[in-house]
């Protein structure tokens, strides 16, 4: 720490010597904004493509567990404009599977080669001229499948009869370690008392306004490939991609765009994708676009793991926490897609979060399901970990019957502890959390909070408080992910470790200064704050730096560390932009003194000046020494070589490989979040309003104030969500049950209150500048810290994310009202069913029809007026005794599909009742339904009863349930009024123009 402070009064010192403005550490204004709030962004899809390029689709399987027995894709390519379809079998000639971090026989392809594992897994690709072209020709391929039982429960995929996804591993557990650090069990043994609890923390994802999307071309003659992609990092994937396409990394170039819109961690799962895309381009002799869909993003891109973990505490009496013991099981989905297991090990030296908690054991199982494969989510692992740590720590407090901020401030690390080793061997650098709960208490008003409190709970109203302290790491050590493995295996692949910055500055011979980083942003600001850092090191305005944050690994520097995660920017990326800064200041220096024939120590670099501080009058302008480096090599003093291009590699020494202990110091720095809110139960609605919120941070040496706080109010809102809303969903069969904002509810700005931000500052001394990262916190301590707050309103244990208004009544053991009297039953929603598979729904209710019994029966007993009064219906041939086969096209929102549908019809009670049966099958999935109608005389006309059973799987389930929903209610009234419409004899369009109407009019038959 006594470095960073020696950099801040170096600082200090020289700002009050030459009066030069400083601006880090300044709200400086972003330089981004302008291009974007304009319109004038330059995102993949703005980028021209080169001439010919074509355009690709997806076809996606509708199930969760099947064997491929057949692709037939002759009808796509007859499509005009299809150029070609890739399948499995190209893929397998082509390339090789990913590498899996860690060493079992399973095999994950760019695209399912002869079984797919999960909802959404990428089976053909379809490449055409246009990607309207390419879309309709997906609807011709033929795929037929053997489907297999589905898993979704990570706890059901470990039972002995579970039905394993790669038959070569042999079962769904594919890691199983165990660790000890210190003693527990002599901890536990010496216990006043054990809390245990046990927490499922949901799958969730993020939804970034721009999706993934690939530019990608087969280079023959390089024998590589060329990718455009809005790939965020890590670039330890490059080589894993470059292994899959069987090129060497200098043969596959990975360009990105200056902009992204966002991507919160699920960017760097596009890597799939730029292999996929690299062999469409590759078999289509062309190049190829392809854009996701947010549909195609929510059901099938990435998704953090969701976990199931038990812990123990061993506490004594006081509240003083002894020992730890986890056992965790993370859901890594259909496979193990690198850098995962990275969910678990980034945060494995920190199990104990933000206390002196001296002893840990922890049982780590990776599990596969029939689910997406997971990623780096942001905040990947901290959310998963402090839910289960910080909610037992309200357990603690809870059952011994003491003040919660009082066992976290009992349990606290001291003041004087840092640097701190914690037991797992993560080295904490800077910090003092006992200053910063003191902080939260008087600057974030507690007093008045516990009496808001206190006189709601006596008017009756469930109010409650909750408080989260946990650890934010940032900088990953690549090395950490290696704890998966024992320490023999690790030494037999080659040990890991760092975290490799590089930066590059240099300057032309018009002095003008341009800056190259590894770091790719997703909109956190990264042009701004390397432009203050370097200004401030050249003594120049923010405005003179060029900042390019486009990269191109065949021409910028980088290492595998190399991206945008893990919040490596402010510490690493801004740190090691002033190492290269100050390397160039050395040069100018050098070449600025000898021509003011002075000591380079004496110079100062201010107001685009450099002068000496003995003779400050004889000021030489900035382009005018650097100018001398490009046009006056022969003025250089001697021994310095010409040009300014100043290149930096950086890693901290603190980043060490696991040694044979398992201790890691998984990441480089550690700040710190203390949040603390208040929320208020409704009783009767079963929502949650969050009353008052505040979050203090400490992130070392803050840059920029606004992005800072920016970066915060980002973090809390998707925290709100992952409280109150966000779920991926799926049915017991593997059906993607969220795949629309209707059922995956993310938060607006209507449903994110205000925010109280604080700071205090601890500068490290692990990284240049002092900084720490400071973006992922409030995604972890924000959704514990409601969860706490509504058990200490509810007085309950088990909380569940996401804690939902239907959630909260089942904690308040509240039943739904029942309906009121007279409502129309056709208007009531679909209820979902447990008992089927997919997403499934029961529909009941009634409408009056005009026609008699009769004829709404003959109507549907007549294959042909049948055929008019299914809507979307395209054919319809009897095939026995009321049996059909129909084909149906139906449209729910993004999703149309073309069923090939088989109708039953049984237990005929003519004209009073009968069975309907029917199932169809399309390219993007399969539907089935059953139910009984009844007719009854009314008014001159029918009252028909319907109830009915539906479910469906596939793409089109993945809209969810409240689309679904709201479209079901449209199809039923659609039938019902054609079926009344076809019984009078009216004409329906397309059928033909004999009247029914007419006809019973001349034989003197009242309707």
């Amino acid at each position: 720490m006594e470095g960073a402070r020696q950099v801040v009064e170096a600082t200090n010192q020289e700002e009050i010597l030459t009066n030069a403005p400083t601006y880090l550490g300044r709200p400086v204004l972003r330089v981004e904004d302008s291009s974007l709030l304009t319109g004038r962004g330059e995102f993949v899809d703005d980028l021209g493509v080169k001439p010919g390029t074509l355009h690709a689709a997806i076809l996606r399987s509708a199930h969760a567990h099947a064997q491929i027995e057949s692709i037939d894709t002759s009808a796509a390519l007859a499509v005009p404009g299809v150029r070609t379809v890739l399948t499995g079998d190209d893929v397998k000639a082509w390339a090789a599977p990913f590498a899996v971090g860690v060493r079992q026989p399973m095999e994950h392809w760019c695209m399912a080669v002869d079984r797919v594992r999960y909802v959404g897994e990428p089976v053909a690709v379809v490449v055409a001229e246009s990607r309207y072209v390419a879309e309709d020709a997906l609807d011709l391929i033929r795929v037929q499948y053997r489907v297999h039982k589905a898993v979704v429960d990570p706890e059901t995929a470990l039972l002995d009869d579970a039905p394993v996804l790669h038959e070569a591993v042999g079962s769904n557990l594919v890691n199983d370690r165990h660790f000890c650090y210190g003693d527990p069990d002599a901890a536990f043994a010496a216990a006043d008392q054990v809390v245990s609890l046990k927490i499922q923390y949901p799958r969730n994802s993020c939804t970034p306004i721009e999706c993934f999307a690939v530019v990608a071309e087969h280079l023959p003659d390089q024998k590589g490939y060329d990718v455009l992609s809005n790939f965020q990092g890590p670039f330890a994937l490059h080589p894993v991609m470059a292994r899959a396409l069987k090129v060497s990394g200098a043969r596959l170039r990975l360009r990105s765009p200056r902009d992204s819109g966002g991507s919160f961690g699920t960017k760097q799962a596009v890597s799939t994708y730029v292999v996929l895309l690299c062999l469409a381009a590759r078999k289509a002799c062309a190049p190829v676009k392809w854009v996701e869909d947010r549909l195609e993003h929510l059901q099938a891109s990435v998704s953090a793991t969701n976990r199931v973990t038990t812990l123990e505490a061993a506490v004594r009496a006081n509240g003083e926490i002894l020992a730890l013991k986890y056992d965790q099981i993370d859901d890594c989905g259909a496979y193990l897609r690198a850098p995962e297991p990275a969910t678990f090990y980034r945060m494995h030296g920190m199990l104990t979060g933000a206390y002196k908690i001296k002893h840990v054991a922890a049982r780590n199982r990776v599990v596969l399901t029939n689910k997406t494969p997971s990623g780096l989510v942001r905040g990947f692992g901290g959310p998963q970990m402090y839910f289960a740590l910080e909610r037992l720590v309200q357990r603690v407090a809870a059952e011994l019957g003491l003040d919660p901020l009082e066992v976290i401030r009992s349990n606290l690390l001291d003041a004087d502890a840092f640097p701190y080793r914690a037991p797992a061997g993560a080295l904490y650098d800077s910090g003092n959390y006992q200053a910063a709960l003191r902080q939260i208490e008087t600057e974030g008003g507690l007093a008045e909070l516990i009496e808001h409190r206190d006189q709601a709970r006596r008017e009756g109203r469930l109010y409650g408080i909750g408080y989260a302290a946990i650890v934010e790491p940032s900088i990953s050590n690549m090395g950490y992910i290696t704890t998966a493995m024992t320490p023999k295996e690790r030494a037999k692949a080659g040990l890991k470790n760092g975290a490799i910055t590089s930066a590059t500055i240099n300057i032309d011979g018009l002095g003008s200064v341009s800056v190259l980083i590894d770091s790719i942003p997703q909109g956190q600001g990264h042009r701004t704050v390397i432009a203050q850092v370097v200004a401030d090191e050249l003594g120049l305005d923010p405005a003179d730096i060029t900042v390019n944050t486009e990269h191109d690994t065949q021409k910028d520097s980088w290492s595998i560390a190399a991206g945008n995660y893990s919040s490596r920017f402010a510490g690493a990326v801004a740190g090691t932009a002033h190492l290269a800064a100050q390397k160039v200041r050395t040069k100018l220096a050098g070449i600025a003194a000898n021509l003011l024939n002075v000591s380079a120590d004496e110079l100062v670099f201010a107001d685009r000046k450099i002068y000496a501080t003995t003779h400050p009058a004889e000021k030489l302008s900035f382009h005018r020494v650097a100018g001398a480096a490009h046009w006056a090599p022969g003025t250089l003093p001697p021994g310095m070589t010409p040009g300014l291009r100043e290149t930096v590699f950086w890693t901290p020494p603190q980043l060490t490989a696991p040694d044979d202990n398992d201790m890691i110091n998984s990441s480089a720095v550690y700040g710190l979040v203390f949040d603390m809110c208040g929320v208020e139960v409704d009783r009767v609605t079963g929502k949650i309003r969050i009353d008052r919120y505040v979050s203090l941070h400490d992130a070392g040496t803050i840059l920029n104030p606004a992005l800072a706080d920016g970066q915060t109010r980002g973090g809390f809102a998707q925290g709100v969500g992952a409280a109150l809303m966000e779920e991926f969903t799926y049915g017991d069969d593997g059906s993607f049950l969220a795949g629309t904002f209707a059922d995956y509810l993310v938060p607006t700005c209507c449903e994110v209150p205000d925010l109280r931000i604080l700071h205090m500052q601890t500068p490290s001394p692990f990284t240049p500048l002092g900084s720490k990262g400071i973006g992922e916190g409030n995604n972890m301590s924000t959704p514990v810290c409601i969860a706490n707050a509504v058990a200490d309103a509810l007085g309950v244990a088990d909380i569940r994310l996401p804690l939902t208004p239907s959630r909260v009544l089942n904690l308040l053991s509240i039943d739904d009202p029942p309906p009121r009297a007279g409502l129309d039953t056709l208007a009531e929603s679909p209820v979902v069913d447990s008992n089927r598979s997919g997403l499934a729904m029961n529909m009941s209710g009634s409408v009056d029809l005009e026609a008699p019994p009769q004829q709404v029966y003959d109507v549907l007993l007549d294959p042909q007026a049948l055929a008019r009064v299914v809507p979307g219906c395209h054919s319809l041939t009897q095939v026995a005794d009321n049996h059909y086969q129909a084909e149906v096209t139906l449209g729910v929102g993004l999703v149309k599909a073309r069923y090939v549908a088989e109708i039953r019809l049984s237990e005929l009670d003519p004209p009073h009742s009968l069975s309907l049966g029917g199932s169809g099958v399309s390219s993007l999935g399969s539907a089935e339904g059953e139910g009984r109608v009844r007719l009854e005389p009314h008014e001159g006309g029918t009252r028909l009863h319907y109830d009915y059973g539906v479910s469906v799987n596939g793409k089109v389930a993945a809209v969810g349930s409240r689309m679904l929903e709201g479209a079901a209610r449209i199809v039923l009234r659609q039938l019902f009024e054609q079926l009344g419409r076809q019984a009078q004899g009216e004409l329906i369009p397309g059928a033909p123009s004999f009247s029914w109407k007419r006809l019973l009019n001349w034989l003197g038959v009242r309707k």
